[in-house]
């Protein structure tokens, strides 16, 4: 038996920023390529990262972003999964705002998917 094999669009919403590709040399946004660390909204929010190990991060870090009232963002900790402390993770939890880590890939997917659906959404992506 077959499987019809066909491709899936995401539709991307007008005014919404779309994440075009990750590699090593960086993060794909548009036309500009961002080689360090950075974090996005959907609402054409972008800024550079602090230079500052995934390990070492702290609530206070997502300041910008928890500003904006997201229900969730998204974590991408370079190529490979790597976990932030777990203060962390309770201290999302108690702002009642979801936190998801995942390799930035994954990351970048997962932003385009929830940005594309009008979802209130923010990403941190390290490269």
């Amino acid at each position: 038996m077959l499987r019809d094999a066909r491709l899936k669009f995401t539709r991307e919403l007008p005014g919404t920023l779309a994440i075009r590709s990750v590699t090593a040399a960086g993060i794909r946004i548009d036309d500009r390529l961002w080689p360090v660390a950075i974090a996005i909204s959907p609402q054409q929010n972008i800024t550079e990262w602090p230079q500052k190990s995934v390990a070492d991060l702290v609530v206070e870090d997502f300041a910008t972003l928890l500003a904006q009232s997201p229900e969730l963002i998204v974590l991408g900790t370079g190529a490979k999964g790597l976990f932030p402390p777990r203060e962390l993770t309770f201290a999302f939890a108690r702002r009642s705002v979801g936190l998801e880590v995942m390799d930035t890939a994954a990351a970048a997917r997962t932003f385009n998917v929830l940005a594309s659906d009008g979802r209130k959404v923010a990403a941190v992506l390290y490269v």
